[in-house]
């Protein structure tokens, strides 16, 4: 293993070359042009691949912008392009858009070479000279791809061995070394890379490496713990099929992992990026994505949040604030008592134990429907809950609430007043229209005159950012007064009935 006690790692973002091979993924030059000075500039990576030569109109535009802002800002060594064979045409359009290094794409495996190019390794290696050479009296500086070089090396290698050595003698900067088809796992790679280093223990190398088994995090870690000089990376794992190794995963990784290797990438960056990124390209970011998903550092389960007021005991080296971010404790069947202190304490509100259990309760109600409930929903379960701590004389059982298409809808209700209960049916003009005809019938053979509903208000809860809670407010009229009573319910109509409980209730409070 090389000795990688303050070796430097150089870190190629390629979003906006091969993350843009993401299907449907297409960046405008004004969308390009503010990646670009973010990755430079804000996240600090080393060198960004920008385009792909003679692609079209719009993306000779987009490199003409990023060039002429980063000549501005003495960065164009820094902006690179990919280029192609094909007899200069590449590197006049590489001049046009002041660009100054180019990334031409050769051949890395012996298949690729006959079947593609259809050319002798001796004529593949004169094309890449001349184009070198005449790079060279450009002012422009030339890293060379090896396309398909894992596939090489398995099958091909004494033509790799020999392609790499031309290279060496030519003194391009840089050896890109891929895995275009992501086919590798990382003990392969291990032995791949590290014949190759110790073939040039001299020579700069990058791996390039592609996520189809999954395993593009690992193999980039395992191509820094080989001896390799860089990376190619893009933001939320973007590129073509199942995406190149993710930016984000293997910078932390690094950071963790190989504590003295030294890369420039500053991390606090990545989450900020990658919502840009996922904006500008319609993409959204996976909930369980590492370091950048939205649940990364959120904790649901009950025991979870008990184990983090105990001395962090569910807490790791990836703590948010490294990206900006915060922990959270989310709330639905699985909290316990723990997730709503937690949040709780970040709304500044104070129960005692008896109101938190009465709380939690109906938070786990809630999850039990499948409902996602909220911080912001909190205050609003707490308001109902503890609203509603009275001994009820008037309890609303059970009810059945029917709707189809052609018919009334219809409901069967069972009150209990006292020790009593009571049974209806009725049909109505809509569920509560019909629950409350029920009601009627139960209360007028009681001799009762329920009180009259004047208004009926339904939002959901102001702040609230789910659509778990909906609150129905209904205004009452009675020979005395107007007042209202609320209900708060995942179900419209079932909130109504809540606020029309507390209602029947309010009359023997009288």
């Amino acid at each position: 293993m090389p000795d990688l006690i303050g070796k430097k790692i150089e870190i190629l973002d390629t979003t906006l070359r091969d993350g843009e091979q993401t299907s449907g993924v297409s960046f405008t030059a004004s969308e390009k042009l503010t990646l670009a000075k973010l990755l430079l500039n804000e996240l600090k990576v080393d060198r960004i691949e920008v385009a792909s030569a003679r692609v079209s109109d719009g993306e000779f535009q987009a490199v003409k912008d990023i060039l002429q802002w980063a000549s501005k800002n003495n960065v164009s060594n820094r902006v690179e392009v990919l280029t192609f064979l094909d007899g200069g045409q590449s590197l006049k359009w590489l001049l046009d858009s002041k660009a100054k290094v180019q990334n031409i794409l050769t051949k890395g495996s012996l298949n690729h070479l006959k079947h593609q190019l259809k050319l002798t390794p001796k004529q593949h290696y004169e094309k890449v000279r001349q184009s070198v050479s005449t790079a060279n009296q450009n002012g422009i500086c030339s890293n060379v791809y090896l396309e398909d070089w894992s596939n090489g090396m398995r099958h091909s290698k004494d033509y790799v061995l020999e392609y790499i050595r031309l290279l060496v003698d030519i003194d391009v900067k840089r050896i890109l070394l891929p895995d275009t088809l992501g086919i590798l796992n990382h003990y392969e790679l291990s032995d791949y890379l590290a014949e190759v280093t110790e073939l040039y223990p001299n020579t700069h190398f990058d791996f390039h490496g592609h996520n189809d088994y999954d395993l593009g995090v690992a193999n980039a870690l395992e191509a820094v713990k080989s001896g390799i000089n860089g990376l190619h990376l893009t933001i939320n794992g973007m590129g073509e099929r199942a995406g190149n190794a993710p930016l984000e995963s293997v910078v932390v990784g690094i950071k963790d992992f190989f504590p003295k290797v030294k890369i420039n990438v500053d991390e606090s960056a990545l989450f900020r990026v990658s919502k840009l990124v996922a904006t500008f390209t319609g993409l959204p970011i996976p909930k369980n994505k590492p370091v950048v998903g939205a649940n990364v550092f959120t904790q649901t389960a009950g025991i979870h949040a008990d184990g983090d007021k105990k001395n962090d005991l569910y807490h790791n080296d990836l703590l948010p604030e490294r990206f900006s971010r915060s922990r959270r404790y989310d709330l639905g069947k699985t909290s316990g008592k723990a997730n709503v202190e937690k949040n709780l304490q970040e709304l500044g509100l104070t129960l005692d134990d008896e109101q938190i259990k009465k709380v939690t309760k109906r938070v786990i109600e809630m999850g039990d429907k499948k409902e996602q409930v909220t911080i912001e929903d909190l205050p609003f379960i707490i308001s109902d809950v503890l609203g509603n701590s009275k001994e009820k004389v008037v309890k609303i059982k059970s009810y059945v609430l029917t709707h189809s298409k052609g018919l009334k809808p219809s409901t069967s209700v069972s009150v209990q007043i006292g020790d009593q209960l009571f049974e209806e049916n009725a049909s109505g003009d809509g569920q509560y229209d019909a629950f409350w005809n029920a009601l009627n019938r139960i209360y007028s053979k009681q001799k009762i005159e329920l009180p009259t509903l004047i208004d009926y208000f339904v939002r959901i809860p102001p702040g609230s950012s789910s659509d778990s809670l909906c609150e129905t407010t209904i205004t009452w009229e009675d020979s005395k007064k107007h007042f209202r009573t609320r209900g708060l319910d995942s179900d419209q109509t079932v909130s109504a009935i809540k606020a029309t409980e507390k209602m029947l209730n309010m009359i023997y409070e009288t």
